[in-house]
C-alpha cells in the first residue's frame, strides 16, 4: 500500500521538493538571504512534511485497505466507513451499482428457475412418447431395422438423461436419498436397456459381484453405471464386458472392464473435462463429451472415487471405489 500511496502523491511530493530547491536555488544567488539558514528551514520544512505525510497515510489508506481486503460480493454493507467527501462519492456509487447488480441478478436468477422447470418439464413429457416409440420399436419384425431404430431410440434417451441429470445437479444435495442399495439390481436394470444394442454388437456381459451392497443414493449412482456401460458398449464390438465388485481393505470396488479400442496416453487426463470427446482418430461424431463429466461430478458429490486405466487397442478398465466410512452413515440414524 506504500507504493500505491507513493505513486498516488507523486505530484505533490514533487511540488514540495521543487518548492525547497527553489528557495535553496534563491538563496544562492541572493546575498541578502543566509543560505545555511535557509538550509536550515528546508531541513525542518522536509522533517515536518515526512511526519505529516506518515500521519496522512495512515489516516488516507484506511479506507482503501478496507475496499482492497472486502470480499467481492453484492454486499455493500461490507464497505468500509467513508470519512472524507471523496470516500463517500466512491461508497455512494459503489452501493447504487451493488442496488442494480442485486435487481438484474435476481431476476436472472428467476428467469434462469423458469426456463430450468420448463426444460425439466419438457424432458419429462418429451419420455412419454419416448416409451411409447420403444414399444414400438419391439414390434417391428425386420431385425436389421430393430436395431438401427433402437440404437437411435437408445441415443435419444441417453441425451435427455444427460439433460435431466445435469439440471438436477445444481440442487443434488437436496435431491440425495442414501440408503444401502443393491449393486446386482441396479447393473441388470441398465444391462437389460442395452440389451438390444449389445446383441447388435456381439457384446456380452461377464458379471461377478462379491460385493453387493453399497450406501449411497440410487438414482445418481444408476445414472453414473449407465454412463460408463454405455461408454463400453459404444467403444467395444464382439467381446464381453466384465463386471466386477470386491473389497479391497475395507472399501467397496466395482469394476468395468471392456476390450474396446482404448484411450490415448494423452487423452486419459482430460476424460473428464465438459465437453470433451478426443483427439484420436476413432473420434466419435455423435459423442458430446458430458456423461463423463456429469458422472464424475456426481461422483464427487457421492464421494466415489473414480479411476480410469486403459490401453489403446486393448481395453479400458473403470473402477468405483466407494468409501470406506461412509459420510453418510449418519444420515440413516
Amino acid at each position: 500500500m506504500i507504493k500505491q500511496y507513493l505513486i498516488e502523491k507523486k505530484s505533490w511530493i514533487i511540488f514540495i521538493l521543487f518548492l525547497q530547491l527553489f528557495q535553496l536555488f534563491m538563496a544562492s544567488i541572493d546575498e541578502t538571504i543566509s543560505f545555511y539558514s535557509m538550509g536550515y528551514i528546508c531541513f525542518i520544512s522536509m522533517l515536518l512534511f515526512l511526519l505529516f505525510a506518515i500521519f496522512q497515510y495512515q489516516k488516507e489508506t484506511t479506507f482503501y485497505k478496507g475496499l482492497s481486503t472486502r470480499e467481492d460480493d453484492l454486499d455493500h454493507t461490507t464497505l468500509p466507513k467513508a470519512k472524507t467527501p471523496y470516500e463517500k462519492i466512491i461508497v455512494e456509487s459503489f452501493s447504487k451499482q451493488t442496488t442494480t447488480l442485486k435487481k438484474e441478478r435476481n431476476q436472472n436468477l428467476q428467469q434462469l428457475e423458469l426456463e430450468k422447470d420448463e426444460l425439466l418439464s419438457w424432458i419429462h413429457e418429451v419420455k412419454t412418447p419416448l416409451t411409447a416409440l420403444r414399444l414400438l420399436i419391439d414390434s417391428i419384425d425386420n431385425h436389421e431395422m430393430k436395431a438401427a431404430l433402437t440404437f437411435e431410440w437408445l441415443r435419444i434417451h441417453h441425451l435427455l438423461d444427460q439433460q435431466l441429470h445435469q439440471k438436477r445437479f445444481s440442487f443434488i444435495q437436496n435431491d440425495l436419498y442414501i440408503e444401502n442399495i443393491n449393486l446386482e439390481n441396479i447393473l441388470f436394470d441398465e444391462i437389460k436397456t442395452l440389451q438390444s444394442w449389445c446383441i447388435q454388437k456381439g457384446i456380452g456381459f461377464d458379471v461377478d459381484l462379491q460385493e453387493n451392497t453399497v450406501l449411497t443414493d440410487g438414482k445418481w449412482l444408476s445414472f453414473i453405471i449407465r454412463q460408463l456401460l454405455s461408454n463400453a458398449v459404444k467403444y467395444s464390438n464382439n467381446s464381453d464386458i466384465i463386471i466386477m465388485s470386491y473389497d479391497n481393505h475395507g472399501y467397496t470396488c466395482l469394476n468395468i472392464t471392456d476390450n474396446g479400442i482404448g484411450i490415448t496416453l494423452q487423452d486419459l487426463p482430460r476424460i473428464f473435462e465438459k465437453g470433451f470427446t478426443s483427439t484420436s482418430k476413432h473420434q466419435n461424431t455423435h459423442a458430446t463429451g458430458m456423461g463423463l463429466y456429469l458422472s464424475k461430478k456426481i461422483a464427487d458429490a457421492l464421494k466415489i472415487t473414480i479411476k480410469v486405466e486403459s490401453t489403446i487397442n486393448i481395453g479400458t478398465t473403470i473402477t468405483l471405489t466407494f468409501p470406506k466410512n461412509n459420510a453418510f452413515d449418519q444420515l440413516l440414524h
